[in-house]
């Protein structure tokens, strides 16, 4: 019955759809890694080509966004409450707007790094996506959540899932912390309004994580209810 309420409004469900955005959303991210490996090799032209796509994929995530609050039924008739699914669709959208700002800051400025920093920072941008790789498993898991009315063994699957997605985001809050302290060791050779950007990107990185450990706290929440 869900399923073919559903396919009279969508051409999919739209837990599919927000898988979807969320694959969109995580292709994003995962250009962090090929953009910040130009950075730090100084090829800024390889970097905004990488921002402009980042750009791209960005406009269309939040096409998809805009598509499905508009067509999202007010009544899901499901164990899922309309406000949770968009609550949950924002905080997804929020890693690929956080991925252009990073890319967008760095490619504006044609910034550089000092080398303490360069040296840290390859493992610390590939944890952050690996967060979002993590958090993508969990909405991937929620047509089965559904199918299961949110009981069962599934249950147990993505609490797992979340579990480790919690583990990545406590790596990374540790990475930064050690980043940190590396550049504030040297900080007073360096000149100040570049000091203000490193700091303002490192903890942007970090954010990625954060927004993909709160996807993760969003589907908890469906699960309690």
């Amino acid at each position: 019955m869900p399923r073919n309420y559903f396919s009279k409004i969508f051409s999919r469900s739209p837990f599919t759809a927000m898988q979807e955005h969320m694959d969109i959303v995580e292709q994003c991210v995962h250009l962090l890694t090929p953009f910040f490996k130009a950075v730090l090799n100084e090829d800024h032209a390889k970097a905004k080509e990488i921002y402009k796509e980042i750009g791209k994929l960005e406009n269309k995530a939040d096409a998809l966004k805009k598509k499905l609050r508009l067509q999202m039924p007010k009544s899901l008739f499901m164990p899922v409450a309309r406000r949770d699914l968009l609550e949950l669709l924002l905080v997804q959208d929020k890693a690929a707007n956080q991925a252009r700002d990073i890319t967008g800051i760095i490619v504006g400025r044609k910034m550089t790094f000092p080398k303490a920093v360069s040296e840290l920072l390859p493992d610390y941008v590939k944890r952050c996506e690996e967060a979002c790789k993590q958090a993508k498993k969990v909405i991937n898991e929620l047509d089965e959540l559904v199918e299961t009315g949110f009981a069962g063994i599934e249950v147990q699957i993505v609490a797992s899932i979340i579990n480790e997605l919690d583990s990545i985001e406590k790596d990374t809050d540790k990475m930064q912390v050690k980043i940190r302290a590396t550049l504030m060791k040297i900080e007073k050779k360096l000149p100040p309004v570049d000091v203000i950007f490193y700091y303002k990107i490192i903890e942007s990185i970090g954010e990625v994580a954060d927004i993909a450990q709160r996807i993760g706290s969003r589907v908890e929440i469906l699960l309690a209810k």
